[in-house]
Parts: C-alpha cells; structure tokens; sequence
C-alpha cells in the first residue's frame, strides 16, 4: 500500500468526502488528484472503501479508517515531540541567590542567541551540585564557593559579595564597628543556616574580633532576613550589592574585614558551545554591573 494514498482516504474518512477533505488538507492538493489516487488504493486494496454520493464508509472502509486514524492522528504531536527533543538545552544548577538576582540577565542573552533553547534549572548548595555535575545531571553550576571543588569538577571564580549588615531604619547604630566593642550584643541575630557559605564567614569574622552573637532567627533565605529586619525582629547578616538587601525600612551597614562571598561557575570535562556562551555572557554581566567586585582571571 501506498503511503500517501492511505493519508489520503484518511482525510477522506475523516471530514467526510473528498471536497471536505481538500478544504481541510494541511498541504495544497486538487480534488480530482485525491479522486484518482484514493481509486488506487482501492484497486490495490480490491475492495471499496466507501459509497460517493451520500458518502458513508463501507465495512473495509471502517476497518481501514479503524486501523489508520492512531497513527496520522498522532503524527503532529510526535513530529512536535522529536522538534522539541531536538533543540538544544542546558541544565543549570545553581543558589537562590544566584537564580533570583543574577542568571536572569544572563539566561535572556542566551535565548537570544538560542531561541529554541530548553532550559532546566535546580536549587542547592555547593556539594549538591558537584555530585550533580560527577552523575551528569546538570551541565554547569553557579554557587556560593563554600571549600575547594574536586579534582574533576572545574571552577572559574565569577564574583566576590562583601558580607554587609541590615539594621531598621529606627536604629540608631552608625556602624557595625561599634557593636565589636561592647561586652555583649543585645539585638537579636537573624541569619541564614550556619551551613550557608555567608553564615561560615560571618561567624569567622566574630571569632577574629572576639565577639559572641549567636542566631536568635534561622532564616531560610536572604529575603526572609531582610523583611524580618525591616519588621524589628533584630539586625541581619546579608550580601551586599544585591536586589534583596533592598528596603525602605531597612538600612545597610558595611562588615568591613569580614570575609567576602565568592560566587563561582563549575563544570566537568570540557565545556559545551553552550556552557561556554553562559561563561562568557556571566563575566560580561559582572563585568558590566559590579566591575569592582569582579575576580580578575
């Protein structure tokens, strides 16, 4: 049997009569062209497939149509399927922070250059991506840089954020210096996990000065401190240089000596056009944005 010749009789059978089937053809073809090649398939088929005029559908017919329908029906969404399986895509890892506050720039440059990319993107903290990157689930990570990658996962450092403190807009502190000299500090602490990259190096920064503040508010992202800053449940250890430290009830004061965070890209093996094209346009965004906080290559 002839391909097109049953994809023929299929519209045929479909819509009801050869005319109804030429208006509702996805492709240009004329009604005695269909006449001619459904009249073959019958001759090959030896049978009578369906009755002219009024049209109905003999009992071959039905049991033809029967058998053909699921494949031509399912061939727009099978042809839409493998047209999506085909286009390129990339799978990034990477902070809340880092997919908040800077991948969307970055990732509308990339669609720019790749309007049919399909995009993946997962949360988690350093040693979750790096076995990640090891089992191949993503492609590149983009994260806090809490300790030295493994041997096979690689690291280019993007980007240092200096560690700064939220206070409310009420408070009458003009600096974080002046809490360093008291014998103890009062206000409550509200910070992320003591896991968190920026918890670790706030809390570095207190042993070199000697001082003792422990959490009084565990926050589970650095959006949270800020509004419980602002609503006066205490002071807050945040990231500076950042959207989310952004309030008008709160004021941002500067941990001068205290450790920087250090946003980093990692990647295993040699990097894709793609990763590739995400490295470059991150250090351009950087570059362009925060060109002091920048890390030199």
């Amino acid at each position: 049997m002839n391909i097109h010749h049953l994809e023929l009789f299929y519209y045929v059978a479909r819509h009801g009569g050869i005319s109804r089937a030429v208006r509702n053809m996805p492709y240009g073809i004329q009604q005695p062209a269909v006449s001619s090649q459904v009249l073959l398939l019958e001759e090959d088929l030896g049978a009578k497939l369906f009755e002219r005029q009024p049209f109905r559908l003999t009992r071959e017919g039905e049991e033809l149509y029967a058998f053909i329908r699921p494949f031509f029906e399912n061939l727009p969404a099978m042809g839409a399927k493998l047209r999506q399986q085909s286009a390129p895509s990339l799978r990034i890892g990477a902070s809340e922070l880092v997919l908040r506050d800077y991948l969307p720039p970055v990732v509308g440059r990339l669609r720019q250059q790749e309007p049919r990319l399909r995009l993946t993107l997962r949360s988690g903290f350093q040693g979750e991506m790096e076995k990640w990157l090891l089992d191949r689930e993503i492609d590149l990570a983009i994260v806090p840089l809490e300790s030295k990658p493994p041997a096979r996962v690689r690291c280019v450092r993007l980007l240092r954020l200096p560690l700064v403190l939220l206070v409310n807009r009420k408070s009458k502190l003009k600096s974080a210096a002046e809490l360093w000299t008291r014998e103890t500090i009062e206000e409550p602490l509200i910070s992320l996990p003591p896991t968190e990259p920026l918890s670790r190096n706030f809390r570095r920064g207190l042993q070199q000065r000697q001082a003792d503040w422990p959490h009084t508010i565990e926050a589970s992202s650095m959006g949270l401190v800020t509004r419980y800053v602002a609503n006066g449940y205490g002071m807050g250890v945040s990231l500076g240089e950042t959207e989310v430290v952004k309030h008008p009830d709160v004021r941002v004061l500067p941990l001068e000596g205290f450790e920087p965070v250090e946003i980093a890209a990692l990647w295993t093996g040699e990097p894709s056009p793609l990763v590739q094209v995400v490295l470059a346009e991150a250090r351009r965004f950087v570059g362009k944005n925060w060109p002091v906080l920048a890390v030199a290559e």
